[in-house]
């Protein structure tokens, strides 16, 4: 990818709303007017977001439609390429996006897992590298037919938990 390129796939990737749109694009297409109603967004502005993803190759467009009053309608859906390009800002737009969803999820709903590892370098690399397969080695498999939705979120990152002092 040359320069321009990936300056162009890092600004689209930037958007915490962006990324909302290519998850609720990931499994079906979806329409701008659809999206907008799902993320309580203007449909003028969902559409400038919609156009950013079409444009980097992040969204496709599918075959038009016919809308409920015969209204032309273009569904879209990920591509897949957001998993295969670095994400600008390192991880935080995905936390952001992350704690946004959050928010439409009943506590009860919530299942978390929070762990402190202490790995050398070569321990580390072998932890990422095998949580990296299992994460791919699941999204390659596509999804179930009969599945329901769920989002994985899960975060290497170094603890601010400094060693007890020696005695």
């Amino acid at each position: 990818m040359n320069d321009d390129r990936q300056q162009a796939a890092a600004r689209a990737l930037s958007s915490p709303l962006r990324l909302r749109v290519l998850r609720l694009c990931g499994f079906e297409a979806r329409t701008n007017k659809e999206l907008a109603e799902l993320l309580d967004v203007n449909p003028g502005t969902m559409l400038h977001h919609v156009r950013t993803l079409v444009r980097t190759g992040f969204l496709a467009p599918e075959e038009e439609r016919s809308g409920a009053k015969g209204a032309r309608e273009v569904p879209y859906r990920a591509t897949g390429l957001s998993w295969r390009t670095p994400l600008p800002r390192g991880s935080r737009v995905l936390v952001e996006v992350f704690l946004q969803q959050l928010e439409t999820v009943e506590p009860e709903d919530l299942k978390t897992t929070w762990m402190g590892l202490r790995l050398n370098d070569e321990h580390k690399e072998e932890f990422k590298n095998r949580m990296y397969e299992l994460l791919k080695e699941f999204k390659d498999r596509g999804p179930d037919p009969d599945g329901a939705p769920y989002s994985f979120f899960s975060a290497l990152h170094p603890d601010q938990n400094p060693p007890a002092p020696e005695h």
